[in-house]
């Protein structure tokens, strides 16, 4: 099943998606709901984020290529993590599918994509064991990681490199029905595909971090976790288009613009 969260009349408000039709509910998918008898086209449709996390967290450094290719840019051996460390990210960054990623008047040119497996979870949780960890998960849907590489390199704690306004691009909506090890990440610059691969192919996965996480703290309805990137990511500008597909998922698009001075 499909969830999407969209305008309606000002307000936010969940569908179910079923091919290129919306069909509003009484609810939302973390608590009760029922279909009412509405159809509308999902072209004519203002989505909007999918969920707004009470908690946003984000796993760093968690693909292989990507913590190589890092490595080779600092001139610094590769280091993997050797645990399934969390961090946080901010809501104020958070924009839907189709909206524009602002990239900052004083920003440089080193503003770069990173594509990413969102899990979203579905019901309170803690404690949870590598058995039960994956029933806390309501679905999963797209993040892209925007990343000012020179602000997150000078900033000890990334708080702008990773949380300016517009900098956290998430959607089109949330898919229950996934298969992890049937999932394939593709990212493509005004078209032109620059990486694909294997997205279940983490250093830790979804269960290694619930069931790490949830010792410490409680997981809510709506909490998301961002599961990293992999390979080398490249500049995004002014004028540009950056598409983040997940087979099976969705595939979530936005412009680039860079703000006037």
């Amino acid at each position: 099943m499909r969830w999407a969260r969209f305008d309606r009349d000002g307000s936010p408000s969940y569908a179910v998606v079923e091919g290129d039709t919306l069909i509003p509910v009484r609810g939302s998918p973390f608590d009760v709901w029922e279909r009412t008898g509405e159809r509308l086209a999902l072209a004519d449709i203002k989505l909007l984020v999918p969920v707004v996390p009470p908690t946003f967290y984000a796993a760093g450094m968690n693909y292989a290529g990507h913590v190589r290719a890092v490595a080779a840019k600092i001139g610094q051996p590769p280091n993997l993590p050797e645990r399934a460390d969390i961090g946080y990210r901010a809501n104020n960054a958070l924009i839907a599918q189709g909206e524009r990623i602002v990239i900052p008047a004083d920003a440089t040119d080193m503003v770069q994509y990173e594509g990413e497996l969102v899990v979203v979870i579905g019901r309170r949780c803690k404690n949870l064991t590598r058995d039960n960890a994956l029933s806390a998960v309501l679905g999963y849907t797209v993040g892209n990681d925007v990343s000012e590489r020179n602000w997150q390199k000078s900033d000890r704690t990334m708080w702008r490199s990773k949380n300016t306004d517009t900098f956290k691009p998430m959607g089109p909506w949330i898919e229950t029905d996934v298969k992890l090890e049937d999932l394939v990440t593709r990212i493509r610059l005004n078209g032109e595909q620059l990486i694909e691969f294997p997205t279940n192919s983490m250093i830790f996965g979804v269960v290694d971090f619930l069931v790490t996480m949830t010792k410490c703290l409680t997981l809510y309805p709506g909490d998301v976790i961002w599961m990293g990137t992999e390979g080398a990511t490249a500049n995004i500008g002014h004028g540009d288009r950056i598409e983040i597909e997940i087979g099976g998922i969705g595939t979530l698009s936005n412009p680039v613009v860079r703000a006037q001075p």
